[in-house]
Order: structure tokens, then sequence, then C-alpha cells
């Protein structure tokens, strides 16, 4: 639970922000949907496995030169 304590002279919007900022460090808000609803083991697998491509495709991508494209062999000249 994200407690905060507001100072004497802190407005509320200061006080909302820090707030805020202190729920999003802990991540209660991804706890919460996260738990939000079951999800059976099977498609927690598949959901696992899923994110796991999609980083790994991420991953792939970056280290990609951007003008690598494949090899030509160069045409043979007749003499």
């Amino acid at each position: 639970m994200a407690y905060i304590y507001v100072n004497n002279n802190e407005s509320i919007e200061s006080a909302l922000r820090r707030f805020k900022r202190k729920v999003i460090s802990e991540e209660i808000i991804k706890d919460l949907k996260k738990h939000s609803h079951f999800i059976p083991p099977g498609q927690k697998a598949k959901l696992k496995s899923a994110n796991a491509r999609k980083r790994n495709r991420r991953r792939f991508r970056q280290q990609r030169p951007m003008n690598a494209g494949p090899a030509r062999p160069s045409a043979p000249t007749s003499r």
C-alpha cells in the first residue's frame, strides 16, 4: 500500500503527484491488472511463449544492421 504524508505547506496537487509517482514505482496498478481475472495454466503458457517470441523478434531486429541486405553474387562476365 502506498502511503504519503502531506507536509504543512504542500499543495494538494504536489501531494497527488507524489502519490501517483509512488504508486507507479511500486507497480500497484500493474499487479492489480495482473490479478483482475483468472487465466488458466494452458492460456498462461501460451501467453508466456508469445511474449518470448515478441521479445526475441525485437532483439533480433535491433542487432541486424539497416543496410545489410542479402549478398548478391556478381554476374559472370563473358569475354
